[in-house]
């Protein structure tokens, strides 16, 4: 898929901007030619209708500009870095993490425990890559380091956050490959020592 292009056009006068900033969301959804232009464009002509027609040429330009940004966005799967903090209590943080260096991979928040802190603060997302943990970056850290430096927290937790879901479906569809292909391996294993087994029985029974 190729990269979209974020072009910026001249947002003044608020006339001007609405036919080109269509015009530029036409041309880029047309290079883009992927399944997200329709949405991206729905996305983008909702955002201008709900601005107040009367309101200052300026904001107008820059809600209008700021919408285009986000729908671009969106259509990529991106987001921007959130800060979420979370009490520290005996009951731990209430979300699990996978992924790591190790497993060529960032790391992920993979489940948010139903009824846990995490679920109850509402702040975190499953999908959400995890950035830095209490300003410790964990980008391209083993797995272990973002354990550890989760269980050294004491009080609180302060978490950068990206919400990127489809990483982690892509992610979590390379392990379930893995897990399936390693079943399938311990099945013919055992296969193989059951038949082992009915011809050392065969056998016996001949002598």
């Amino acid at each position: 898929m190729a990269p979209l292009l974020i072009q910026y056009v001249h947002l003044s006068p608020a006339e001007n901007t609405h036919h080109c900033l269509i015009m530029e969301m036409h041309c880029l959804s047309s290079d883009a030619g992927t399944a997200f232009s329709p949405r991206l464009f729905q996305v983008y002509q909702y955002m201008h209708e709900t601005i107040t027609v009367n309101g200052c040429p300026e904001y107008q330009a820059r809600a209008t500009a700021k919408a285009t940004v986000a729908a671009f966005a969106a259509s990529e799967g991106h987001s921007h870095p959130r800060v979420v903090e979370l009490p520290k209590t005996e009951e731990g943080l209430g979300f699990n993490v996978m992924g790591g260096k190790e497993q060529n991979s960032p790391i992920y928040i993979s489940r948010i425990i139903p009824g846990g802190v995490a679920e109850r603060h509402g702040g975190l997302k499953r999908g959400d890559q995890l950035l830095s943990v209490n300003g410790v970056s964990v980008e391209g850290e083993h797995h272990e380091k973002a354990v550890e430096l989760l269980k050294a927290a004491k009080d609180s937790v302060k978490l950068v956050v990206r919400y990127t879901p489809k990483v982690l479906e892509e992610m979590e569809a390379r392990f379930e490959k893995l897990r399936t292909a390693r079943r399938r391996q311990q099945q013919q294993l055992l296969m193989q020592q059951q038949q082992q087994q009915n011809v050392s029985s065969q056998q016996n029974h001949m002598s």
